[in-house]
């Protein structure tokens, strides 16, 4: 019985121990996703309350530097390089702090996202980019600290902030047109080197109609010409159709510049295979 009830108070302790108690918490996380034109944009940040305070001039004071919500910084992230208030900043994730004042605000992006709150030191070569943002003022109420992005349209957006009774709107543009032109002049050129060799070594290893893979590979080394791996697989497609001339040829080639990228594991490749079809 001793040796029951010393087990039992061992396995209580051991319960107790792992046992968490969950609780709300007073700034819950949020994260926001937005696609705009075809950059994606993410925001982390966690989310105050006002809880009876007045924040603006009071719990957030005027013209100091303000984390820009709760717990550890406010995290911006653009998937291509933009421009934010007519500055160009590269594509990553910036910590986004704030000055806020009763008619204008300074919205900083900032390199260094691992802080918790403000910087301890701070580093003016981090700065992305700093620019003004008028405060407009909303009628109702927001009881919960809100970042959105907004008037969203092909070439970019608006990353609002609100809170209190503020609205604080920052303008971002995004590289759409540049993508998308880029996009429409690679289909309509067709497809690339790497296409026809994909196609071609699928044909090659599925057995399907050579013919078709002869074309393709020869159009993935014509545009190609030092992708001795290509050359290769060319060199297997004609041997597949019985020209071990051609094969024999392209075999060579793909030696030739294997050699010279320094490539040992293609070189022994050709090697044996031009042994296998009598190569002189």
């Amino acid at each position: 019985m001793k040796k029951l009830a010393l087990l039992g108070m061992l396995l209580g302790v051991i319960f107790s121990g792992l046992a968490q108690i969950a609780t709300p918490q007073p700034s819950p996380l949020s994260t926001m996703e937005q696609q705009v034109g075809l950059t994606d944009v993410t925001v982390e940040y966690s989310r105050p309350s006002m809880k009876g305070r007045k924040v603006f001039g009071n719990l957030v004071p005027y013209d100091k530097l303000w984390r820009t919500g709760a717990n550890k910084n406010t995290i911006v992230t653009f998937s291509d390089d933009v421009t934010v208030g007519g500055k160009a900043i590269k594509a990553g994730s910036y910590a986004l702090f704030t000055k806020p004042g009763e008619a204008v605000w300074e919205v900083i992006f900032y390199a260094d996202t691992n802080n918790w709150g403000t910087p301890q030191n701070w580093d003016a070569s981090k700065v992305a980019a700093s620019v003004k943002a008028e405060v407009y003022p909303v009628e109702m109420p927001i009881e919960t600290f809100t970042m959105t992005i907004d008037d969203i349209h092909n070439n970019g957006a608006m990353l609002g902030i609100l809170w209190e009774n503020v609205y604080v709107g920052v303008k971002f543009d995004v590289p759409t047109q540049e993508k998308a032109m880029k996009s429409i002049e690679a289909v309509m050129a067709g497809p690339s080197g790497n296409d026809y060799y994909a196609a071609a070594s699928y044909y090659l290893e599925e057995g399907k109609d050579l013919n078709k893979a002869k074309d393709w590979i020869e159009k993935a080394v014509a545009a190609n010409p030092q992708a001795f791996w290509m050359m290769r697989k060319q060199s297997l497609i004609y041997a597949k159709l019985g020209d071990t001339k051609a094969a024999i040829a392209a075999a060579k080639n793909s030696l030739a510049v294997a050699e010279k990228a320094g490539n040992a594991d293609y070189v022994k490749m050709n090697q044996d295979s031009l042994k296998e079809w009598g190569a002189k």
